[in-house]
């Protein structure tokens, strides 16, 4: 199954792969967000726990990059969003037993970036909302039986059907 009902371990899961993070970031990052659908209680979601990591507006990118590298992830550029960096494990890296046994996405955003912003606005208002949360919960739900649970499938027709609705969630 594509979309789980809401797990209690994923604000854990989140923190043990922050705590690694933050220590090998250290000053470099200003903070990590827990962003994403598993950032909400009582949200479904793919049971993948997406993480920003914030860095100062005239912070080093190049710094992130080789910290991250450091612990085993490449980066993989903007991919079509500025100022959204996306970092992925590199197949070849030691395994590490919290950042392989979590499946999770790390990008990394100055504290400015437009993205960020969405992400953390997204999430604080699914958050407060508890109709809107189980709204959305609902119209990932559909979204995946139509692809039939495929997951490239999902990710095709999310990006078309949830679009206006995370659209009129943000401008509220």
């Amino acid at each position: 199954m594509l979309i789980h009902d809401y797990n209690y371990r994923w604000p854990a899961d989140f923190a043990a792969i922050a705590a690694v993070l933050t220590d090998a970031l250290g000053p470099t990052a200003l903070r990590v967000e827990h962003v994403g659908s598993t950032a909400v209680p009582g949200l479904a979601a793919k049971a993948i726990i997406d993480i920003d990591v914030v860095y100062p507006v005239d912070g080093d990118l190049a710094e992130i990059v080789d910290r991250l590298a450091g612990l085993g992830y490449h980066h993989n550029g903007d991919q079509g969003i500025p100022r959204r960096e996306v970092f992925k494990r590199d197949p070849d890296a030691d395994r590490h037993a919290v950042l392989d046994a979590i499946t999770h996405h790390l990008y990394a955003c100055p504290a400015d970036s437009p993205e960020l912003a969405r992400h953390l606005a997204f999430r604080d208002a699914l958050r407060a909302d508890a109709a809107a949360r189980s709204e959305y919960g609902r119209l990932k739900r559909a979204i995946a039986a139509d692809a039939e649970e495929d997951k490239s499938g999902y990710a095709a027709l999310k990006e078309v059907a949830a679009t206006a609705f995370v659209e009129r969630i943000l401008s509220r």
